[in-house]
């Protein structure tokens, strides 16, 4: 059992804590794609948010149409205040499109959407729906440090299972090439980066303050991009990060449609763009070669570590990753595809509310639900279709995995 201080506050579980934290004042934030809805991960998670009793549940859902009926269907037979926010549907596309922010579809994108609403309440928390070891500490756990002066908390794990090193996308690529820019250039925006002991995990909590004002990329840069926009608006001080536990839940392949090689492009060029952005010099020149050095001293650091333990390790399988990964490590070329602060943002939430809850009942009724949307419950709104009110039924929700979706976060590593 350690309790080492990083550079930001680090709260460890000592002692299996569920603190007091201000959960009924919070919005939850669960992303999901359609392969999440009715999995057992996902139902452990809602069935465990029933106890928590957070303020507002906010889903949004990147799935086709013809599954957003069945989705909502699911979500109506947990007793929470849910609002479902379907994040494909030709309202939602027009009013991005009216505002100059169409572009790529992603959890950053999804997420985005979702924080508008979700910071009607005092506290957000976000955390994504395929952890199978989820429980009650969780979110107050992200939560008790906002309630004592910190606008920033960050949830960080073990990625250990089956007697094996997970976390690849982290140990093999984030930790070396923040460690190699941090070497070179000891500024206090990398020695942030470099204070967090999981900082591709998906789990974060924010004041809604905080939260309106960062920038969200679109897609698998989200983690990071959240870390460097934590660093601008509550810093070393007001940034702590919180043990949640044991924390298991998918894992990717390495190579493939959504695979961690493919998610290291995206997260290398949200990294290298805000280290740019704030005003540090890199040498892009030497910069691979010092990463592989870093990460190639790292697998050797893992192999001892995995060794004490007794798990299995694939040493030259590590060091294969690492080549993967270095072609990620240049300088970014790609345009800004980041979302604005909603403190900017030229869109009104509720209208996206409305857009949304409007291409659900569209999306779940058909063309005869159109028609027949008012007759049909005379008390009934789009706001309360976004809500998610309850409803008996039992549609099913197909689980195959869409190559184009983005993962469920960095940390499905």
């Amino acid at each position: 059992m350690e309790y080492v201080q990083a550079r930001v506050t680090t709260l460890h579980d000592l002692a299996d804590p569920i603190p007091t934290a201000p959960t009924d004042r919070a919005a939850v934030l669960v992303p999901m794609t359609e392969r999440d809805c009715e999995s057992a991960a996902a139902d452990r998670v809602f069935a465990t948010l029933e106890r928590v009793a957070p303020g507002r549940v906010v889903v949004p859902l990147r799935a086709e149409a013809e599954r957003v009926g069945a989705v909502r269907e699911w979500l109506s037979t947990y007793d929470l205040d849910t609002e479902l926010l379907w994040c494909d549907g030709p309202r939602i596309a027009a009013l991005l499109a009216d505002a100059g922010l169409d572009g790529a579809r992603g959890k950053g994108r999804d997420v985005w959407l979702g924080l508008g609403r979700a910071t009607t309440e005092e506290f957000v928390a976000v955390h994504d729906a395929d952890t199978t070891t989820y429980d009650e500490s969780f979110v107050p756990r992200l939560l008790f440090p906002l309630a004592r002066g910190y606008d920033f908390s960050k949830g960080y794990y073990a990625r250990v299972e089956d007697g094996r090193l997970y976390g690849r996308l982290f140990r093999l690529f984030y930790v070396p090439l923040v460690r190699a820019l941090c070497d070179a250039n000891p500024e206090p925006f990398l020695r942030y980066l470099d204070s967090f002991r999981y900082a591709l995990a998906g789990e974060f909590a924010a004041t809604a303050s905080a939260a309106k004002r960062m920038r969200t990329p679109r897609q698998w840069g989200l983690e990071v991009g959240t870390l460097a926009d934590a660093f601008d608006v509550a810093g070393f001080d007001r940034t702590a990060q919180v043990d949640l536990g044991r924390y298991e839940h998918d894992h990717r392949a390495v190579d493939g449609a959504a695979g961690l090689s493919e998610m290291s492009g995206s997260v290398g060029e949200t990294l290298l763009r805000s280290v740019r952005e704030h005003g540090i010099d890199v040498d892009f020149g030497t910069l691979r070669e010092r990463y592989r050095e870093a990460a190639l001293r790292l697998v050797d650091q893992y192999a001892e570590d995995a060794a004490f333990n007794g798990f299995d390790f694939d040493r030259e399988g590590e060091r294969t990753q690492v080549d993967r990964y270095a072609d990620a490590v240049c300088e970014p070329t790609g345009g800004d595809d980041r979302l604005p602060p909603w403190t900017e943002a030229p869109l009104d939430p509720d209208a996206v509310a409305a857009a949304a809850a409007a291409d659900a009942e569209d999306a779940a009724f058909g063309d005869a639900g159109r028609r027949g949307r008012h007759a049909r419950s005379d008390s009934r709104s789009d706001s309360d279709v976004a809500a998610g009110t309850r409803a008996d039924g039992d549609g099913e929700v197909g689980t195959e995995p869409d190559p184009s979706e983005a993962p469920p976060g960095e940390a499905g590593e």
